[in-house]
Order: C-alpha cells, then structure tokens, then sequence
C-alpha cells in the first residue's frame, strides 16, 4: 500500500537508501549489479545497506523454530569471544535436552572432522558425547587419530572415553588410541608418581598436540562422574561444601572458574585446564539450566572456544553474565 509523503520536497539520500535495500532484497540484484544500476560504487550500496538497517528502513525478519537460537549463538558469540556457538531450540520435554544436544554437536564434528587440516582430535567422556556419534556421517579419514583425553574408572560404564574414542575413529575409519591410566589416583603422591612415568608423559605429549577437542560436563547433583568415577574415599558433599558447581575432566570448579580447594583437583591423572587452554579449538557440549553454573564456570575460566547448548541454557548463561 502507497504512504502519502507528509513533505512538499523529496529526501534524495533516503530515498537512494530504500531504493537500494528493494533493488539487493526484494528484486535480488547484487550489491555490483545495484551499483551498475544507480550509477554509484560497491562500497557505497554496501555503507547503504548498512544505514538502512541502522534507521530502521530495512528490516530482517526470520520466521522459524531456529530463529531465536541463531541470534543466541551471535550473542553468545560476543559476550564470551568464542571461536563459535551452536544453539539448538529447548524442547518441551526437559528429557530430550541432552539429546538435542548432542545432534548439535554430531552435526558439528561432521564438518568440523572433514577438515584435512585436523589430523587429531580428542574426546572426553559423557553421555552427550556417545550419543553425538549416533548423530554422524560416516567419513573416511585414514590420516585422522582420535585420543581419549582421560583415563578409566573402576567401575563400569558405557559412557566411557575408551568406548567413544573407539566408536568415532570407526566412523571416521581413522587411527584411534587410549589414555591408558585411571582418572583419579589414590592421593596426591600417587598422582605425582604417575605423572613421573614416562608413558604418561607421551600420552600426554599427544594430547597437548590436538588441533580439537570435545568435552562434556556435569553437574555435582547426579552426574557420571558422581555416579561412576568419583573416587570412594570422598563425597558429593563435602566437593560442595568447597564451592564446587561441576567438573571439566574430573576436575572439580567453583561458580567462577576456579579449582575449588580440595584434594581431589591434585589426583587427577591426566591434563591441566593450562593445558586444554593451549588448544586451539576446545569444544564444550552441555545443556539443561541445572548444568548453567558449570557451564558458566568454564567459559568464565576462557578455556573453551565452541559452546554447544540449548535455548534456554543460552538465555540463562547470558543472563549471569549480565549480573
């Protein structure tokens, strides 16, 4: 429908505005034909683009269930300077969370795995990350190793990283090989041992050497690693009374970032959080609001350079960051 001009005079500078933002976004010319066709250069139908959207001339609107976490994953982009975001909307049922999840991050290793650059990637443990490789494109990468970032525990689980490792490089028909120690050593001495051997410190060497890696997390309530590798000698309570939120690796943080003061954190076997911050791409996969203070924690402590989350985990991580 045609508006009457409220002026006796035409406004020459917007009216090339509206005539650009209809030639580039109804008629689809490009911005050089545009150019061609209104006698001006490329730089100026891109600069006008750009003020028509600031004035509110040209206005996007994105009509799908995907909209709302595409602008997440921008903002999440920002506030937290990651390398990359990946939102997917929440479902209605808080169930299907970690699986939606995990989808996110199975289309994300399919293009990110068929980069010839990466020739070794490291995974972690969890839930989300054995169900993201039920999410994936079998690839044929003969020159790709996969490596488990953490060692086993005792008591059995399906969830395991031997049991990832192994199924990705099968999908990736790739080189694949173990972590061969235990997440948590007996005490802080033995931890120190084991980190002296020199098997420990080659499989280390391999892992600082990855391109990427992909972990999950959890919280301290009812996590795998509550449920199935925290070690006999201590408990969920007293982890919280110290202020820890969740774990990244068997590592225990607090609601900033921080190693929260426990023996546990001496007892790791395996790599630092240092460590993981000299990777160029780390991967972080978790999702649900009860995971936001952990996953907080960890993008607060600026070792992770993907997030892959849902909706409503996003909305809450940006938030907190708000205060």
């Amino acid at each position: 429908m045609s508006r009457y001009i409220k002026l006796d005079q035409i406004d020459p500078d917007e009216q090339l505005l509206v005539r650009l933002a209809w030639a580039c976004e109804v008629e689809g010319m490009t911005q050089a034909d545009a150019a061609k066709r209104f006698g001006i250069t490329r730089l100026r139908v891109n600069k006008a683009l750009s003020e028509a959207r600031r004035r509110g001339i040209l206005r996007v609107s994105v009509d799908s269930v995907f909209a709302a976490a595409a602008e997440l994953e921008w903002e999440l982009e920002r506030r937290f300077r990651l390398l990359r975001a990946v939102v997917v909307p929440t479902p209605q049922d808080a169930g299907s969370v970690t699986p939606l999840v995990a989808a996110g991050l199975g289309a994300h290793l399919s293009d990110l795995l068929q980069d010839g650059e990466l020739t070794r990637f490291g995974m972690s443990w969890g839930y989300t990350l054995t169900l993201a490789t039920r999410h994936m494109q079998p690839l044929d990468r003969p020159d790709l190793e996969i490596v488990s970032l953490m060692g086993g525990v005792s008591r059995g689980s399906d969830v395991n990283g031997y049991e990832i490792t192994t199924r990705l490089a099968a999908l990736c028909n790739a080189e694949h090989s173990f972590f061969t120690a235990p997440l948590y050593a007996s005490s802080a001495d033995s931890q120190a041992l084991f980190m002296q051997q020199e098997i420990i410190e080659e499989m280390l060497d391999k892992i600082r050497r990855c391109g990427a890696i992909a972990l999950a997390t959890g919280d301290l309530d009812s996590s795998l690693l509550v449920r199935d590798a925290l070690p006999r000698d201590i408990t969920r309570e007293e982890l919280v009374a110290k202020g820890g939120v969740g774990d990244i690796t068997g590592h225990i943080l607090d609601a900033n970032g921080d190693l929260i003061d426990h023996e546990i954190n001496n007892r790791v076997v395996g790599m630092s959080l240092d460590d993981m911050a000299k990777i160029e791409n780390v991967i972080l996969a978790a999702g649900g609001v009860h995971k936001v203070p952990i996953i907080h924690a960890a993008l607060n402590r600026k070792f992770v350079d993907t997030l892959v989350t849902d909706e409503i985990t996003a909305a809450k991580l940006l938030a907190v960051e708000a205060g």
